[in-house]
């Protein structure tokens, strides 16, 4: 996560991101995806955003995806995660769409130039939630270093089913999201096998599109368990994945 207490670009000196680097490269860890959705640092989860009225406020967005992308690609990660705009402000939808739109387009030059690719990821509440509307959206965008980060979850709560979004934006998807949503569709991420996504469905599916990239967990609602949290979410997620061809 590029926000305090991770890893806040603006706190992080050349010689603490080589010494990262080193780390990972000592510990075999390999980096799939920088979350840079929230900022707490400067604000909370979702703002400052991309489609704040205040254009200092979006000046900051832009300049902290910026600095992600910088992150992101010295210590090679191929990817980034940002927010979808929002939460939606008192303009109309057209208004808050050109702003975003605008702001992703300071961005992207510096994104192809490193080889790091933008991944919008849509959410409940946010300007973008469902497979419809991130589309619709990213049609008009030719970059091949933009696309989506695909979080299972939050299309279930959208009332979609996961795997029939897959289908919507497969072409555009560039790293997954894998938690459980309760029967209720409230946003609340739990270990997959607590809630009611059907992932045998949706690894089929994942499957039959012949998926190769990167998947992970998002579990920041475990923060007192994360290894209790980790451990179980394989034990349920390792056989429908094996099951379907995918390496755990």
């Amino acid at each position: 996560m590029c926000d305090r207490p991770h890893l806040y670009p603006p706190d992080a000196n050349p010689q603490d991101l080589e010494t990262f680097k080193q780390l990972l490269e000592t510990l075999d860890l390999t980096i799939t995806n920088l979350n840079c959705f929230t900022l707490f640092a400067v604000g909370n989860t979702w703002l400052p955003s991309w489609i704040e009225p205040d254009e200092s406020r979006r000046r900051e967005r832009i300049d902290h995806t910026l600095n992600c992308l910088d992150i992101a690609h010295f210590l090679g990660s191929p990817c980034i995660s940002v927010p979808p705009g929002g939460p939606p402000v008192e303009m109309g939808r057209d208004a808050s769409l050109k702003l975003f739109r605008q702001g992703l387009e300071q961005v992207i030059p510096k994104a192809e130039n490193l080889g790091v690719t933008i991944l919008i990821e849509p959410e409940p509440d946010l300007l973008i939630e469902n497979s419809r509307q991130m589309s619709s959206f990213i049609k008009d965008f030719s970059s091949p270093n933009l696309g989506v980060n695909f979080d299972v979850g939050h299309f279930y709560c959208v009332n979609e089913a996961p795997e029939v979004a897959l289908e919507t934006l497969f072409d555009k998807i560039g790293h997954i999201h894998i938690e459980d949503i309760a029967p209720t569709r409230k946003h609340h991420h739990l270990i997959p096998g607590l809630g009611a996504i059907d992932y045998d469905a949706f690894f089929k599916r994942l499957r039959e599109l012949n998926y190769n990239k990167d998947i992970c967990l998002e579990l920041y609602t475990y923060t007192e368990a994360p290894c209790e949290a980790g451990v179980k979410s394989i034990e349920t997620l390792k056989p429908v994945m094996e099951k379907y061809g995918f390496p755990v």
